[in-house]
């Protein structure tokens, strides 16, 4: 009689399920996954995208264009750009561009280099009443300027720096500062400080191993509180008008509204076109340091 010749067992117990078939079976709740993240992505895009969209279709349609109700409104019916026209020769747009570049890069540059000394005293150096000092910036970034913009008029008035440009880059620094300093503390803090002991146990000083070690491994988080602080000079309007009064020493937030309504009456073509083109810059500086700033918000929201 012939031996039986034993059967392999099938793995999954029923002969015929494998790799294969349990693949298969997972593939329709990874095409529904999927599916979720592809729609979430384009809502959030048309939910992003949707104003920009929309400031460059009305720059390029007519006055009765814009007013016209009966067509469809997102496309554009009369193509012109006598708005950009009139924007870049009969205002004082390109001089209101220069002044809040101006402006937005002192400011800015000022701060942030403050703001990595602060930054780096709190997070690394121990001296009493540094936790204090800590909360004390961050405090002191919470207070609106709605409550400041009065007595720093006085200020700004005694020092005769009314309607001059130099009042915005001394008065912009003073939450600009809070809060970059706040940001870089955090991420020094996640800084392995064993690093700058051992460049201090090789001959560095204290401030050698800060420019060596420290500030190198921080650049994402400088450049996450530059693109911030450059943001906040762009778009700041109410110390603009506090201190800034004729139209030469304008920058785009305060220039734009002043010039470009009037009474009642809103040139609608006119002030899209003019905040399509001073979003340009911020733009531009996001694109350029896109992934370094996602970095750097990352690792300062982990680190800190």
């Amino acid at each position: 009689m012939a031996a039986e010749t034993p059967v392999a067992p099938v793995r999954g117990g029923i002969r015929g399920e494998g790799p294969s078939r349990r693949r298969f079976a997972l593939r329709p709740r990874r095409l529904v996954k999927g599916a979720v993240v592809t729609v979430g992505v384009a809502a959030f895009l048309v939910f992003a995208l949707f104003p920009f969209y929309w400031m460059f279709i009305v720059s390029l349609k007519s006055n009765q264009d814009i007013i016209n109700l009966k067509d469809n409104p997102f496309l554009i019916q009369q193509f012109t750009l006598s708005h950009y026209e009139f924007l870049l020769t009969q205002t004082d747009f390109l001089r209101w561009i220069l002044n809040s570049t101006i402006v937005a890069v002192v400011a800015c540059g000022g701060s942030v280099i403050i703001s990595i000394f602060a930054g780096y005293s709190l997070a690394r150096v121990r001296y009493r009443g540094a936790g204090a000092i800590g909360w004390g910036i961050f405090v002191t970034y919470l207070v609106p300027p709605t409550l400041l913009f009065i007595p720093m008029t006085v200020i700004m008035d005694q020092f005769h720096l009314v309607d001059n440009l130099l009042a915005l880059m001394l008065s912009y620094p003073t939450f600009l500062i809070p809060f970059s300093t706040w940001l870089l503390m955090g991420y020094f803090r996640g800084i392995p400080k064993e690093l700058e002991d051992a460049a201090m146990v090789d001959g560095c000083t204290r401030f050698q191993a800060m420019l060596r070690i420290a500030i190198p491994l921080a650049v994402p988080g400088i450049i996450s509180a530059s693109i911030f602080a450059f943001t906040l000079s762009w778009n700041e309007y109410l110390y603009a008008l506090s201190f800034i009064s004729s139209v030469g020493t304008q920058t785009v937030p305060l220039g734009v509204p002043s010039d470009l309504i009037r009474d009642d009456a809103y040139f609608w073509g006119d002030l899209m076109a003019a905040a399509l083109l001073g979003s340009v810059p911020v733009a531009i500086l996001y694109s350029f340091f896109v992934d370094r700033f996602a970095g750097g918000l990352t690792a300062g929201a982990v680190k800190g």
